[in-house]
Order: structure tokens, then sequence, then C-alpha cells
């Protein structure tokens, strides 16, 4: 956020890039690795909690199993196998994926281990049939440099991807397990970065150097990135689930903006004198307050049998309306707790109150059955089946303690407009244990040889390479370095270069994609269409003129090909042959014009012949064949 002095504050970031492998078959079984919509057998699972090696539950694990849910299971025949189902052991580790792991160790610098273990990750979303992910640490150290500052890189592992989720029905949830399986490529980054900006250069750098390698799956939710962002006297939050780059200094800049005001209602509730003990009250049943009461929500309850219950907050008014980031209040972070830890889907609290139907006059009648005190107090009203609604108010004064400590440890969820939400606490140490069906791989020298073919140039030494082989001013080549489609931009220019100039080919990508980006979103644009423009230019069957529109139309229209969209848009090239009859006709239309005012006229029958040329035929050309057929027409 402007004005937020992030050196001042101090900002620590770290990254955790997974990306997915574009291999043959997937981690632990022969199944491919693209995603299906073919038929499918279903079953359905519950999962549970298992104490570590030193007797432990990992918290967050804990927690997910509270909430009593089922998960049901679409397993398609052909992108599936009982390793997916838990019913069969996994085969040995995918050795492709492996490699993949060493290529970018290479290229980091980093020490490869010389045994691969197979560790076990407790997750009982659902999003693991086993309960569990299947991870192995590859690399340890090494570095990358970004605009010449080095970043330590501190973990790489291979690990397989979650089932795709489809849809949350109260507590069952759909899941398909195509992508179940799929190997992913983790790189954890220390936590050196310093500013929102760094960040996302940072992922962008790991990014591209991974596609380089020419192993990895491309398109939308093939990589992510979770951050870990903290500040002095806040405490480390673990962000996840980011897909766009772009996104990631938008996230960053909002998370310490919460932890700001967070610290800043931690420092006002200590001013008011309010201590932990003062919070510990107990729920009021309050439900005939609102016998009469034009509030749907809670008149739904009532006639359904629940009932609302009220809990004073000592010492929190005007903190729950308190704006932690842009559209979400201190009183929506408590709500996501309650959602979490009760699956109570909202609450009222007297910060928005009165509102939602609830008088003024139930809100007094609350604050005296609480005996709270206006303008000092907040109180919370649950409206909800009672056992549920109990649960709720645990939530409310667990997090309301918490603010008196500031920051609570947390892990979020990314949102698209890139503020975040409550997920669940973070993990504890007890998460991981040994995988005890899978052996140890040895990395051998055959690992090594094949690593080393796809390792990926250093950023420093391709800006060489996309100036002195292709050609490019260095402005535009730092431009393409910049580019997470650096090795498909690259890629084009080798195929094409010879027919399209290297330099249009990036502008392309540089210039045009980028100065798009604020009419549509140019994020729908696949790989495969862009391809297809540069052909149509080097086939000759579009001007470079006509590039903007097409891309335009592409964005809006991500299923049609370029040489459809070219088409329905009339963008096809035209010979100069074919211009000049166009023009001539314009000049016979406007000869009286053009008799009296000569060659003044040429910018009305320019204008009037681009409008039927334009990005078919460069405008230079129409420029030329105007003048001429002005001057022939002028005798």
């Amino acid at each position: 956020m402007a004005g937020i002095d992030y050196k001042a504050v101090g900002l620590k970031v770290g990254l955790e890039i997974h990306q997915q492998l574009a291999t043959r078959h997937k981690l632990f079984c022969p199944c491919p690795t693209g995603l299906s919509e073919k038929e499918h057998d279903e079953f359905e699972r519950s999962l549970r909690p298992t104490r570590s090696e030193v007797g432990e539950v990992d918290v967050a694990a804990l927690f997910e199993w509270r909430k009593g849910r089922r998960y049901l299971y679409e397993a398609p025949v052909d992108a599936s196998c009982l390793v997916e189902a838990d019913e069969e052991p996994p085969h040995e580790m995918n050795r492709e994926a492996i490699t993949i792991g060493a290529a970018m160790a290479l290229a980091f610098g980093s020490h490869i281990v010389d045994e691969i273990h197979v560790m076990r990750k407790i997750v009982i979303d659902g999003s693991n049939t086993t309960g569990f992910q299947r991870t192995a640490i590859v690399a340890l150290g090494g570095k990358v440099e970004v605009d010449g500052k080095e970043i330590p890189i501190e973990t790489i592992a291979i690990e397989e991807d979650a089932a795709r989720k489809l849809k949350e029905e109260g507590l069952r949830i759909r899941y398909r397990l195509d992508r179940l399986g799929i190997p992913l490529i983790e790189i954890s980054t220390g936590p050196v970065i310093e500013t929102p900006e760094e960040a996302r250069q940072v992922a962008l750098t790991i990014g591209q150097m991974l596609r380089l390698t020419g192993k990895v799956r491309r398109g939308i939710g093939t990589i992510r990135q979770d951050l870990n962002v903290s500040i002095r006297g806040g405490a480390i939050t673990e962000i996840k689930g980011v897909q766009r780059l772009d996104l990631i200094p938008k996230v960053i800049e909002y998370e310490v903006l919460r932890q700001l005001r967070l610290l800043e209602i931690r420092d006002e509730l200590h001013k008011r004198g309010v201590r932990e003990e003062d919070l510990d009250q107990e729920a009021v049943e309050v439900s005939q307050i609102f016998s009469n009461t034009k509030s749907k929500i809670i008149k739904r309850v009532l006639k359904r049998g629940g009932t609302v219950l009220a809990v004073k907050l000592p010492g929190f008014h005007g903190l729950l309306g308190k704006e932690l980031m842009p559209g979400r209040r201190f009183g929506t972070e408590i709500a996501d707790y309650v959602r979490f830890w009760s699956g109570v889907g909202g609450i009222f609290h007297s910060d928005e109150l009165p509102a939602y139907g609830i008088s003024s006059g139930e809100v007094d009648a609350v604050f005296e059955a609480l005996d709270a005190e206006k303008g000092r107090d907040a109180i919370v009203i649950v409206a909800e089946e009672r056992e549920k609604a109990q649960k709720a108010i645990e939530a409310i004064i667990g997090r309301a303690k918490a603010a008196l400590r500031g920051v609570p440890r947390e892990t979020r969820g990314a949102l698209e407009d890139g503020t975040t939400r409550f997920l669940r606490p973070r993990p504890g140490s007890a998460r991981m244990y040994p995988e005890t069906d899978t052996p140890p791989i040895l990395v051998d020298e055959e690992i090594l040889r094949e690593a080393e073919k796809i390792k990926p140039e250093p950023p420093s030494l391709k800006l060489e390479k996309l100036m002195h082989k292709y050609g490019l001013p260095r402005e535009l080549a730092v431009g393409v370095l910049r580019d997470l489609r650096l090795d498909l931009i690259e890629g084009l220019m080798e195929r094409y270069g010879d027919k399209v100039s290297p330099k249009l080919i990036a502008s392309i990508f540089v210039v045009t994609l980028r100065g798009l980006r604020g009419e549509v979103n140019v994020e729908n644009i696949s790989d495969t269409q862009l391809e297809g423009v540069v052909r149509l230019l080097a086939d000759g069957i579009i001007a470079k003129e006509a590039v903007e529109e097409l891309l335009k139309y592409l964005a809006e229209h991500p299923d049609a090909s370029p040489e459809r969209a070219a088409e329905e848009l009339g963008l096809k090239s035209v010979s100069r042959e074919e211009a000049e009859k166009i023009v001539e006709e314009i000049v016979k239309a406007n000869i009286e014009v053009i008799r009296e005012r000569g060659m003044r006229a040429m910018g009305l029958i320019m204008g009037r012949a681009m409008a039927k040329l334009r990005g078919r035929i460069d405008g230079k050309i129409v420029a030329e064949i105007v003048k001429e057929k002005i001057r022939e027409a002028l005798g």
C-alpha cells in the first residue's frame, strides 16, 4: 500500500513455488498426468488424524477432523488407479521427476542429497485419499540472483499434487483423482525478501527457470505460490494458493496492512486496560428479545428450533468495525474463525448494528441483558442451533483473546482481489513422518547426467543471448527476460525468426500484451493461440497491424483459433494489388472533393481507406497507394 515503509516495518517474505512437472506419468504410479472428464468410479471416505512418532497430534489436522466431513471421490478410469484410491502401495518414485529436481538444484548451486527418502505430510482436508501427502527433499541450499541480490534457496522437494476439488455441499466435499499424484516441484526461499515487488520478481525468475527446463506443465492451475509474510512485532503468516504472479505484490501489501491494523487493535486494547481474564464471558440466551424480530435470518433460525446467543466483549467498542484490508474488517476475521471452528455461517456485532432487520431497540435490549456498556463494550450475536451457537461463542472469545496478543500464527487463503481469509491454524512439527511404503532412491550418475542436459541458463547469460543472437535492443531484451513466457518467446523467435522479425515477436509480448492488460484478461490467451498468431504473421495471412485487435478478440473468446478469429474480424491480409483496387474505388467515390482540395484531400481518403484496410496491410503501403492514386486522379 502507498505510504507503507516496508523497511521500517521490518517486512520479511519467504516464497514456496509449486510447479507441476510435465512427466510421462504420475509420481508413484504409471497413470498419465493429464486431467480427465471421462467416465469414473466413485467411493466415499472419512479421514482422521494420527499421532506422530513422539505421540503428538498436529493441531491443524485435529481441527480438520473435528469438522466431521465426508469425502466423495471420482476416480476417472483413464487417469487414476488403485494407488490414488489408497488401495495399493505406491510404486517406486518417478526418476524423471527426480531428474528435473536435480536440474534445478544444479542451476541454483544447491547440494543434491545422496539418497532420497520420502516423507508423509499429514493433510486431512480430503485432498489426499491417504490423509497425507508424499514429499521428498532432493536438494538443500543454493541461491538465485535477482536484480543483483542473492536470494537463498532453502530446499528443493518433489511431491505429489492433491486431488482436484469439484464442489462442497455442507459436510460433504467432492474431489476428482485425476490431479492427485501429478509430480510437483517445491522450491522454498529464505525469508529475506523485503518488498512486495521484489517477491514478484523472485517468483518470476524461479518460474522462468523452471519453464526453461522444458519439463513443466503450462496453464492456469499448474503453478502456485505460497507466501510466508511477517513484520516486526507481528507473526509469520502463511498465505496459500496465489496463482497469478501479478497478484503477489498486492497480497503482501494487504497482509502487511492487516498485521499493522491488528497491532493497532492490540495497542488500543492495552490502552483501554482490557485483560485476557476480562474476556472470560458466558454466552447469554437472548432468543426472547427477538421473538417479533424483522430479521429474516434470526426469524428463520428460531422457526426451526434454533437459539440466539450473545456475548459481551469488554472494551471492544469500535474495534470490530475496524478495516484490516479493503472490504474486510476485524469482525470479518472473527466471522472466519467462527465459520472454521463451528460451521456457523455468520455473526452480528454491535459495530454494524442496527442493520439486517435488527432494530436499535433489540440492540439496546441485548446490551442490557449482557450488562454491557455502550461506547465501551461490544456485543456479538449468533443465531443457530444451540450446540453450533455455543461453539461459535467459544471461537469468538478465543479470537478476541488472541487480539490482545496481536497477530496470531495462521494459514490464510489468497482471494482474487488480493485480500486473504483465515483457513486454519499453522501446522506444527508433528505433521511430518517417514513414508514406510517406498524404498530410498540413490541419486546416481545417470540422474545427474540427465539433469545437466536440462539445467536452465542463468538470467545474465540469457539476456546476452537475447541481445546478440536475436538482435533485440537491451530494453526489449530485459522485458522478455522479465516475462513468464520467456521460453515461449525464445522458441517462437527460433522457429519463425526467418519470416517474422524477432523484435516484432518480442514486442507482441512485452508491449502489446502488457498494453492490453487494462482492457481485457490477457491471461485467457493460451500459448497455443499466441504461437498461432505468430504463425499467421509468418505465413503472410495477417499484417502486423492486425495483431492487437486479434489478441483482444482471443482474450474475450479463449476457445477461438487465431485463424477463425482473423476471418471473423476481417483481418486477413490483402496484397498490394487488392489494396490498390480498394483505394481506386474510394478515390472515384470522392473525385469532386479531390479536384476541389487537391493533395489536401489525402487525409480524408487515407481515413476512408484505413477503415477498410486497417490490420490487413501495412499502413505505410496504404499511404503510398493513396498518394499515388490522388496524383493520378489530378492528372
